[in-house]
């Protein structure tokens, strides 16, 4: 064989090795336990990576409506006008509501009949008291005749003293039995009274709960029963309640200025003061309630409306003024010329522009980026940039 054959002969396939069943087998098995730590290292990154590398937490703040003057303000509360004057008036009784002479917005007086009960059974049970009356009186003329005419002959010496003390007797039953008769001519009376409802003060109806028809009762003891059969609120006992951060409880005095914005006409200021303290915290929301009064009140003013209080240094002049929307000083990122928030979206941060207008020192105005209610970042770091997985702090 030449040299060349040789070289040739060398270069053959084995195909006996390549077609190895257990060579083959090794390779797949390997691959597949590749693929399947891949698949384990992925799935642990997709769903347990913030445990190895845990998100920025980052605080949000609500860009919000305000007047000039609240941003003048020490602090700022949110709450609810409540009347603290109100009652859910019932009946005395129970029975079933014929007359019922109020709606809402109706203004009652002290002691006015503003609903009324059947009350011909009691009615009638009194019409037969009075006539148990008459009759015991009858019954009462008789015994004192009796017991008359037998003191005479008893003085005659003809009736026993046996005979005064049964005469006696008998007129004072009769007599005991008249007053029991009267007493409960009384009860029965008091009972009629209890079928009529009443205002327990002056105020104006803000509920009607029970119709014409319906059984009402002084404590709802059933599916087809009602309790309270209105409710009246005294209007000029009206005040905002509002929430006050723990930590901010200390600026807070008593009779300090404040100016009350309801959110239904939101650049109209009510002055108002402080008018208590509530002496306990609300542990779940690290708040003090604190009440305020209003210094004049007007029609527009009503139960439940929400309610924002800025607490003043010093008293100022409630004038009408145009609202406009306001984030934190701290909110705004500068980068060059421009003006930026941060806001989060699918757990990360993206960058808004915004135009800026008045600086408050506190506050300061936006223009244009943002709407009322949008959440932003409060104090945005360097490190925060687009892009970045956070988490919010709650």
């Amino acid at each position: 064989m030449s040299e060349k054959e040789m070289d040739l002969s060398s270069l053959k396939i084995d195909r006996a090795q390549r077609k190895n069943p257990e060579t083959r087998g090794k390779y797949i098995k390997t691959g597949i336990i590749v693929l399947l730590f891949a698949a384990i290292a992925y799935t642990l990154f997709y769903f347990f990576g913030d445990i190895f590398d845990p998100p920025l937490e980052v605080k949000m703040t609500t860009a919000i409506m305000q007047t000039p003057t609240e941003s003048e303000a020490l602090l700022t509360g949110n709450g609810y006008v409540v009347a603290q004057r109100k009652a859910s008036i019932a009946s005395k009784a129970m029975g079933r509501l014929v007359y019922l002479k109020v709606v809402e917005g109706d203004r009652v007086r002290k002691g006015e009949v503003i609903g009324r009960l059947e009350d011909t059974d009691i009615l009638a049970q009194i019409a037969q008291a009075e006539a148990n009356v008459k009759l015991a009186e009858t019954d009462l003329r008789e015994a004192e005749n009796n017991y008359k005419r037998v003191k005479q002959l008893f003085d005659k010496s003809v009736a026993t003293e046996m005979e005064v003390d049964a005469a006696e007797t008998r007129l004072k039953r009769v007599v005991a039995g008249i007053e029991l008769a009267r007493m409960q001519i009384k009860t029965l009376k008091v009972d009629l009274e209890n079928t009529l409802i009443r205002a327990p003060f002056d105020g104006t109806v803000l509920t009607k709960n029970a119709e014409v028809g319906e059984v009402v009762s002084p404590l709802s003891g059933g599916a087809n029963s009602r309790a309270a059969v209105v409710t009246i609120a005294d209007m000029n006992s009206l005040q905002v309640e509002a929430d006050v951060a723990e930590a901010n409880i200390d600026k807070v005095q008593m009779n300090m200025e404040c100016i009350i914005y309801l959110d239904a006409y939101p650049d109209n200021g009510y002055p108002g003061f402080v008018d208590k303290i509530v002496p306990t915290a609300d542990r779940s929301k690290a708040t003090v309630l604190v009440k305020i009064g209003f210094k004049g009140l007007d029609n527009k003013v009503l139960p439940e409306m929400r309610a924002r209080v800025s607490f003043m240094a010093e008293e100022v002049k409630v004038t009408n003024e145009k609202s406009f929307l306001a984030v934190p000083v701290t909110a705004i990122v500068t980068k060059g010329d421009k003006k930026y928030v941060l806001k989060v979206s699918d757990d990360k941060i993206v960058e808004v522009p915004v135009t800026l207008g008045k600086d408050y020192g506190i506050t300061v105005e936006i223009k244009t980026g943002l709407a009322e209610g949008d959440k932003v970042v409060e104090k945005p770091g360097k490190e925060l940039v687009p892009g970045l997985k956070v988490k919010i702090k709650q």
